[in-house]
């Protein structure tokens, strides 16, 4: 009989058939089987109300055999006591707990298969020649590694709540620190702005006293001119009734009133020309530090230059490719103008650049940004009509501008380097003299009607050079 068999056997011999489990305190009856003695009571109990059985005074039937036994002769079984004792003590086996092959236990562990086998496994040649250890040492040993292993993940459990609580107080710390930067920025741009503002105040001001000044004067002239005009008309009517008189009274008047005296009295004045040139320019403190974080190289296209157009790149030492040697142009390459526009075209967001001016002679110049598509073999009025968004800056003597209805904004005292801001879906193109921070134009309109470049105009040769970041434009002469 195998091993499980017997365990189950014992199992069985040591449980009650009435209430199924081990035997406690177990009574033995007359036909010899066995009950715990609380079940047998309860079940006679029970038997002795029920009517129609026949049954002996004293003597009630077995609940195994029917037979009929006196309750008297219960003797109590102290071997089935210590079998049930047993039987509680014995592990249930189940047949994970068994060799698939030979029904034995598991006793043993084979470490060169890594695989628990059973006595007969041991002698068989398959594991003869291996490695075997009762499982009760193999599960010590591992009993062990877990100790160790436990006691290290226990370590690592405190550091890491160590850790975890530092952390916390890290974060906690962080967001401190974040919510008082917030708080600073929020205060610093409250300040920034209370000072923008009293800026702005003083410079209306000053605004304001110019336009009284100005127009004082200009109130004053023209009082002036009225009430001379007023006397002039007077003296007009006298001499145009003089003229319709008789001969007679006209001599006689002529004789009374000497008409040179008449005009002699009349003392005719003009007031000298007031300026209406605003001397109030409109500078930001920090204007121009704020355009340069949109600040970008901005480099004029070499293929789209005129062909008299020179470039030098100073960080190269050399001069860009230019189309002087009578060969033919590209149709990107201007040919009515000296111009270049820039080799990136914006159809969004915000871009800024500088451009530096070394005026000489006698120039007209253009700078701004145009239309991807301007005609640039025919000469037209650089206009947003016409997609160009400039200004022209003009140095000399002979050129004097005319401003019809196309014409761009012209500044007849160029700045020596001047600030171009894009802001493309705001529709703006605006420009500052640098030397100062003052805002010199802007364009507005609703939607620009397609990509932008940077547009570069010079004027005759000897006329100067233009200085967009690392290259130098000039005009060959």
């Amino acid at each position: 009989m195998d091993a499980v068999e017997l365990a189950r056997k014992l199992q069985e011999e040591a449980t009650c058939s009435i209430c199924l489990d081990y035997f406690t305190d177990p009574v033995m009856t007359s036909c010899g089987h066995n009950f715990c003695r609380k079940c047998i009571q309860m079940t006679w109990e029970k038997g002795r109300g029920k009517k129609g059985r026949r049954r002996q005074r004293g003597s009630f039937p077995c609940p195994e055999c029917r037979e009929l036994s006196p309750q008297r002769n219960l003797r109590p079984n102290r071997l089935l006591t210590k079998m049930a004792e047993i039987a509680r003590k014995q592990p249930g086996y189940q047949s994970s707990d068994l060799c698939p092959v030979h029904r034995e236990l598991l006793k043993l562990f084979c470490q060169d298969d890594q695989a628990p086998i059973c006595v007969v496994c041991r002698e068989s040649r398959e594991h003869r020649a291996h490695r075997v250890l009762p499982i009760e040492e193999i599960v010590q040993e591992y009993k062990l590694k877990l100790k160790g292993d436990m006691e290290y993940m226990q370590k690592e459990m405190a550091k890491t709540r160590r850790f975890q609580a530092e952390e916390e107080q890290r974060l906690a710390a962080w967001q401190e620190k974040v919510e008082a930067r917030r708080q600073r920025i929020t205060a610093e741009f409250q300040k920034v702005n209370l000072l923008l503002a009293e800026q702005q105040q003083q410079l209306l001001q000053v605004l304001q006293q110019e336009e009284e000044e100005t127009m004082a004067r200009l109130q004053g002239s023209k009082e002036a001119l009225e009430q001379q005009g007023e006397a002039l008309e007077m003296l007009l009517l006298q001499l145009e009734e003089q003229e319709g008189q008789a001969p007679l009274q006209m001599l006689q008047d002529m004789k009374d009133k000497d008409p040179l005296n008449r005009k002699k009295s009349v003392n005719v004045q003009y007031p000298e020309t007031t300026a209406i040139e605003l001397r109030t320019i409109c500078s930001i403190p920090g204007q121009i530090e704020v355009f340069r974080s949109f600040q970008e190289e901005v480099l004029p296209d070499p293929a789209t230059a005129y062909p008299y157009l020179l470039l030098y790149e100073s960080r190269q030492r050399r001069y860009l490719s230019m189309a002087t040697d009578g060969s033919a142009c590209s149709q990107d390459r201007f040919l009515a103008y000296p111009c270049a526009v820039g080799r990136e075209a914006y159809s969004s967001g915000r871009h800024y650049w500088e451009v530096g001016m070394n005026l000489a002679g006698e120039a007209l110049w253009a700078l701004g940004v145009c239309r991807d598509d301007v005609s640039r073999k025919d000469r037209v009025p650089k206009s947003p009509e016409n997609g160009f968004w400039v200004v022209q800056l003009y140095k000399g003597q002979k050129y004097q501008p005319v401003v019809p209805a196309l014409a761009p904004i012209t500044l007849t005292e160029p700045p020596s380097q001047m600030g171009i801001f894009l802001d493309f879906e705001a529709g703006e193109v605006s420009f500052y003299r640098l030397s100062d921070g003052s805002h010199l134009h802007t364009y507005t309109q609703a939607v620009f009607p397609g990509p932008l470049r940077p547009f570069f105009c010079l004027g005759a040769p000897k006329s100067g050079q233009m200085i967009i970041s690392t290259v130098t434009l000039w005009v060959k002469g």
